[in-house]
């Protein structure tokens, strides 16, 4: 497992793709997956430096990511306190379609293989399989 640890700073997301990305890409995955890794980080990422660590400089974001033929594994850490991601409000009902919260993490669920938080709340667990397909939604 690589880890890289970034300032709490939206400038650090190119150094973050560039080292999940470029070897998931190396590997073979193809143009959907690679799409749906890049969302599902871009989200993990954000949401951790905006809301977990509440845009606070001194504080730092821990990427922990396995990249194999088999599959990409991303852990994304902040320093904050946490929440439950089951308390979110559901963004596609219809009294939520102007609310912005809620819409990062649904795209994790809906993009990733696998999706896991941790207790507390702070840590995202990400799977994406290669070969794996979107569920489709009737």
């Amino acid at each position: 497992m690589s880890k890289l640890v970034i300032q709490n700073r939206l400038t650090e997301l190119p150094k973050v793709q560039d080292a999940v990305i470029k070897p998931a890409e190396a590997l073979g995955y193809g143009k959907e997956e690679i799409f749906a890794i890049r969302l599902a980080l871009d989200e993990a990422v954000t949401n951790a430096i905006h809301h977990g660590n509440k845009n606070d400089p001194d504080k730092h974001v821990t990427i922990e990511y396995q990249i194999d033929e088999k599959a990409v594994r991303i852990t994304v850490t902040d320093e904050g306190k946490g929440f439950c991601p089951d308390q979110l409000p559901d963004p596609t009902l219809e009294g939520n379609l102007a609310t912005p919260s809620g819409r990062g993490v649904m795209l994790i669920k809906v993009y990733m293989t696998e999706v896991h938080y941790n207790p507390c709340g702070n840590a995202l667990s990400m799977v994406k399989c290669k070969g794996c397909k979107l569920p489709v939604k009737d």
